[in-house]
């Protein structure tokens, strides 16, 4: 209470949102030291895996290490769930031990959700499978992107009729040290399952299905422009990273730039989308022909590994496509 010298007391708290806490808490003889937990490196995911996997059969050819490679950004009750579904998973398939096939799925259900019955035939089925398939191949075919890992049109709890995931850079991930032109390539992956949609069946054929894509735009873009100094606006900074409404304060969100600067914002991002949109569309307008077949290998089989989808694509265009790193992660 500090009228009392209580020296043997030693008082530990934890939040997740330290931003919003009263300064008389943080003055010097309260909470005067603060320690930031980030999400676990490949070090500690590995050491969490092998606490968590330890009262859990696992399979000879099963790897932690691989496990831990492919899960950056999981904390540590993501990485004891992933385990669990996986154990679950070996139980309903009267398995002896977890296998990959177990981990592969128990990764899916952790991060996109739990798989339902596959569609029967139909222009549904078929036009999810373009939406997929055009995600898919932009992450084949631009340079700076991360390689595909596998697209599925097998349905997903929460709506998703289907997905396309990424092999993506650990270490670019966790450092947050993103390019200019990797950041346009994300852009324009999320605008591939539209750009097909258009493309193939037309204007007035196209869905809603790229509603989520459509906000992860609008907010890559506006990051770009407002943070990160990448736009025709030049070298500022006009946004922070949190402008949430929390706990009554700040019922209207801080603006700090005039409204002229706002609209020239806005244009900026709508330049960008619409630049990465042109450039998807193009790109799938010039490799129909592999689009059409790799439509019907996926209708077909219901996932298309990656690096049977690359086997493909080069078959078809001649080119030399990199091989996948080992995190996922996956663009509905």
């Amino acid at each position: 209470d500090g009228f009392e010298g209580n020296t043997g007391i030693i008082i530990i708290a934890a939040t997740n949102r330290p931003d919003v806490l009263d300064s008389a808490l943080l003055r010097p003889g309260r909470f005067d030291r603060q320690v930031n937990v980030d999400l676990p490196s490949y070090k500690g995911r590995l050491g969490i895996l092998e606490v968590h996997s330890r009262n859990k059969k696992l399979a000879p050819e099963i790897s932690l290490e691989t496990i831990a490679r492919r899960t950056p950004g999981f904390a540590g009750a993501d990485l004891a769930n992933l385990l669990n579904e996986a154990a679950i998973l070996t139980a309903r398939r009267r398995k002896d031990a977890i296998g990959i096939k177990e981990v592969d799925d128990a990764i899916d259900r952790v991060t996109i959700g739990l798989s339902l019955t596959p569609l029967l035939d139909s222009k549904k089925k078929r036009l999810i499978a373009y939406h997929e398939v055009g995600h898919a191949l932009l992450m084949t075919l631009l340079k700076n992107s991360d390689p595909l890992n596998k697209v599925t049109i097998i349905p997903r709890s929460g709506g998703v009729g289907g997905f396309a995931q990424q092999s993506f850079n650990e270490e670019m991930i966790d450092s947050g040290l993103y390019t200019r032109a990797w950041l346009t390539d994300r852009i324009t992956i999320a605008l591939g399952g539209r750009a097909a949609e258009e493309e193939v069946f037309g204007d007035s054929e196209v869905t809603a299905g790229a509603s989520s894509d459509l906000r992860a735009v609008a907010d890559l873009a506006r990051e770009m422009v407002t943070r990160y100094g990448m736009s025709d606006l030049g070298l500022v900074a006009l946004e922070n990273g949190n402008n949430e409404v929390f706990l009554g304060r700040n019922w209207m969100p801080k603006v700090e730039y005039s409204e002229e600067v706002a609209t020239q914002v806005d244009q900026q991002v709508r330049a960008i989308s619409v630049r990465s949109y042109q450039e998807a569309r193009r790109l799938i307008r010039e490799n129909r022909g592999l689009v059409d077949r790799l439509v019907d290998l996926l209708l077909e089989q219901e996932t298309i590994e990656g690096e049977q989808f690359r086997q493909i694509v080069q078959e078809q265009t001649g080119l030399s496509l990199a091989s996948p790193a080992t995190s996922a992660s996956a663009t509905a």
